[in-house]
């Protein structure tokens, strides 16, 4: 009779363990919910299809902001009529608060910029083109224009921080491959940032070259509603991470107890949300060490346009847009991504006999020292350009050298090759050194770098023209760049990003990771020491 108790004790055993079993698996085991609050049905919801609507949304809000970001510089020295210096310093001013603030949405901007350059900024129609200057502007027209860049700087610095970490929340940290397929989001979703991109340094940027700006405009806000539409399509296939652990709760904590006067003070915090604390300023130095490489990044966008401006541009009989060059970037990063998770990272596991491969700190560290390469290169470049340039040029000397725009080439390439290594690197460390609550956190961390690095590059021109350009001298980025010195500034920032190397390796060094618990039945330590996290 008790055998039989046992036996059927076991049978109810089984059958309970086997519910279990087939439950963890129609459902996200990471406690995910759909766009209702419901928990989140695998089948459904979440994984590679809704990371793959997410991929193309990405591409197309960048080839939205990119259209309006990539010939920026040459539209602020044509059509604004600004000086190199000075469109340099409002192009770092606007890409810095793209990562810094948000506000109504990208699109209303789009649209703005595009109707204020049509009705009133390129008069009359086609000029800016570089060979055809357009009629001053008011001072009301030149606000509406800048009103409406800002418009598209805030609204994409709201999405920017939040679609790294609600891509990756697609799938679930629990299974095993998903766990996998996680990691290799990030790298894809770089590829997609960088493929939408394309269109934009290459179409949008030849007709807005030609003066067509306001086409390249209205074809940036059609492809962010385009992007809007199929975000709002694909949302119900998405998945989100349930909010038990966010943020916002420590403060309804603490006005709890502040209405209540608690009796305890030391009672306002767990133990768990001290660690995440912690957790967080262990970062800061990490975080405080990328900021030279986004002065770096950002001059993609800016001196290395009018460097390419002031080249010669034709080749045979076609006439290369100084900012398509970016498009040897996109490449680069799209051949270096294949590169690192094809055929570097499989024999780096096997040298080390490590399935982790490269850590996320080695591989910032491998960015920075390439990043440094990059602005030697385009320092030699600038110096071979003012050897064959002429001495008096009008219009910021666009086509006064007879050094090729090909040349430039090895820097864009170098720069996308840091990328890879520097900002996929970031978006991993942050997102996984994060605590689980502060996941959109760590990736606003990443923006915030970008942020930074453009208002430090800012800054930086202002304080090289107001030691460099005394008496006679014109500086070292005048607007006669054939009668300046860029190749210095180059060099100088390649000097600050090798200081910057080195204080960075004390500080990873010094850094020590947080423990992630077992995830997928894989269980592995992040606890390591930095010598260990270091060493190669």
């Amino acid at each position: 009779m008790v055998e039989k108790k046992t036996a059927g004790g076991t049978d109810v055993a089984g059958r309970e363990k086997r519910c279990d079993q087939e439950e963890s698996s129609y459902y996200s085991q990471d406690g995910s919910v759909d766009f209702k609050g419901r928990p989140a049905v695998k089948a459904k919801t979440g994984g590679w299809t809704a990371g793959f609507l997410i991929l193309v949304n990405q591409g197309l809000a960048t080839l939205a902001f990119f259209g309006v970001g990539v010939n920026l510089v040459l539209f602020l020295t044509r059509v604004i009529q600004q000086s190199n210096a000075d469109a340099a310093n409002s192009v770092s001013k606007w890409t810095g608060t793209v990562y810094l603030f948000s506000l109504v949405g990208p699109s209303s901007g789009l649209v703005m910029l595009s109707l204020s350059s049509y009705l009133f900024l390129v008069k009359p129609t086609g000029c800016g083109n570089g060979r055809e200057l357009c009629e001053p502007h008011t001072a009301a027209e030149t606000g509406l224009f800048y009103l409406s860049i800002y418009m598209v700087a805030l609204g994409n610095g709201g999405y920017q921080p939040n679609i790294a970490t609600f891509g990756a929340d697609q799938f679930d940290e629990e299974d095993s491959r998903e766990a996998h397929s996680k990691v290799s989001f990030f790298s894809y979703f770089y590829l997609a940032l960088n493929l939408g991109s394309l269109v934009s340094n290459t179409f949008l940027s030849y007709f807005q070259d030609q003066g067509s700006w306001a086409l390249g405009f209205w074809a940036s806000a059609g492809s962010a509603f385009l992007g809007l539409a199929l975000f709002l399509a694909g949302t119900p296939a998405t998945a989100t991470s349930s909010p038990a652990a966010t943020p916002s709760h420590g403060s309804r904590r603490w006005w709890r107890l502040h209405r209540r006067n608690g009796r305890d003070p030391w009672r306002l915090c767990t133990v768990t949300q001290v660690e995440e604390v912690k957790c967080v300023l262990r970062l800061l130095p990490i975080w405080l060490c990328t900021i030279i490489y986004s002065v770096v990044f950002t001059q993609m966008a800016s001196l290395f346009v009018e460097q390419g401006a002031a080249m010669k541009t034709l080749v045979g009989s076609f006439r290369i847009p100084p900012a398509s060059m970016s498009a040897f970037d996109i490449v680069s990063v799209a051949v270096f991504i294949f590169f690192y998770r094809r055929l570097l990272h499989p024999l780096v596991c096997r040298l080390k006999n490590d399935p982790k491969g490269l850590t996320e700190l080695q591989r910032m560290g491998v960015g920075l020292i390439i990043a440094i390469t990059a602005m030697v290169s385009a320092g030699i470049v600038e110096h071979f350009r003012l050897k064959y340039g002429s001495a008096e040029c009008l219009h910021h000397c666009e086509n006064s050298s007879s050094l090729s725009i090909m040349w430039q080439i090895p820097q864009y390439v170098l720069i996308g090759a840091s990328e890879v290594f520097m900002y996929v690197g970031q978006l991993e460390f942050f997102n996984s050194q994060a605590p689980d609550g502060l996941k959109s956190f760590g990736s606003a961390l990443c923006m915030t770098s970008i942020s930074l690095g453009n208002y430090v590059s800012s800054i930086l021109v202002t304080i090289v023209m107001d030691i460099t350009a005394r008496g006679d001298k014109p500086g070292w980025i005048p607007g006669n760049l054939n009668r300046g010195h860029m190749d210095r500034f180059y060099f100088l920032l390649a000097a600050m990003t090798s200081v910057d190397f080195v204080i960075y390796l004390a500080c990873a060094r010094w850094y020590k990771s947080i423990r992630l618990e077992s995830r997928g039945g894989d269980d592995f330590d992040r606890e390591a020491d930095s010598d260990k996290a270091l060493a190669v």
